[in-house]
């Protein structure tokens, strides 16, 4: 049972609020994936963000990236952090969403993944004690958990700056590029363990890759945000770079 870190997030403190918030969500999210949408907005997160003075749940980023990461997991269709979300998103507030989703996909495919070479045989062994089935998987292992990573640090930047894109956009932007090159490498290791299976209608592997892969070039492709980040180191320089990081 992974829901623990779906709940948690790489780096995030687990409040007992968010875990109530993670219980309720779980729940949500198992009839949201047979009933659409319906449930998800009767439960009211789309005023996670609003605050408690205002009838909201007074939520911040870390419980925003906290529920869109099991979403990710559990319902990857629907569109979730655009109700949380609400009004035109922006492309940094939408990427930030596809990163937050993409951490809990991702991890839920590696689980597939892991499962899936423990249970197959072949050789008369199961297919994950083979070295370079474990070789690949730890790639994999690897790439989920730097964007665990990347997506808490921009809940993180996000909070800091009471929510001001603008102010967390270095964060958003190396989450969405490390994202985007996760995907790519991490979604090919998937498919390649489980073998001609993974790409069958009847397994469910596709329901995790393909939003993710969708979701790559989704509020930014692998070009745009190495732009925008390569043009900002460009103006800062080596010694304003290093200024800025140590800042945050």
């Amino acid at each position: 049972d992974h829901s623990w870190h779906y709940c948690t997030g790489a780096g995030t403190e687990m409040s007992e609020q968010r875990t109530l918030l993670c219980d309720t969500a779980e729940a949500v999210f198992a009839e949201a994936a047979v009933e659409g949408m319906a449930p998800i907005e009767g439960a009211g997160f789309g005023q996670l963000l609003v605050p408690e003075a205002e009838g909201g749940f007074g939520g911040d980023w870390g419980d925003v990236f906290a529920v869109l990461r099991l979403a990710g997991a559990k319902v990857p269709h629907l569109p979730v952090g655009e109700l949380i979300v609400g009004g035109e998103i922006s492309r940094p507030l939408g990427a930030f969403i596809r990163v937050a989703q993409a951490a809990g996909a991702l991890d839920a495919a590696l689980a597939m993944s892991i499962e899936y070479v423990n249970t197959r045989q072949q050789f008369g062994k199961a297919l994950g004690k083979f070295q370079a089935v474990q070789q690949v998987l730890a790639i994999f292992a690897v790439e989920a958990a730097a964007v665990n990573v990347a997506g808490a640090a921009a809940a993180a930047a996000l909070d800091k700056a009471a929510g001001n894109v603008d102010a967390a956009i270095f964060e958003i932007a190396c989450a969405k590029l490390r994202t985007n090159k996760a995907i790519g490498q991490a979604t090919s290791i998937a498919h390649q363990v489980h073998g001609a299976i993974g790409f069958t209608k009847e397994y469910d592997l596709h329901k995790l890759t393909g939003p993710l892969l969708d979701w790559r070039s989704d509020h930014g492709n692998d070009a745009y945000w190495a732009r925008l980040l390569g043009s900002s180191v460009a103006e800062m320089g080596g010694t304003g770079l290093w200024e800025m990081i140590t800042a945050r």
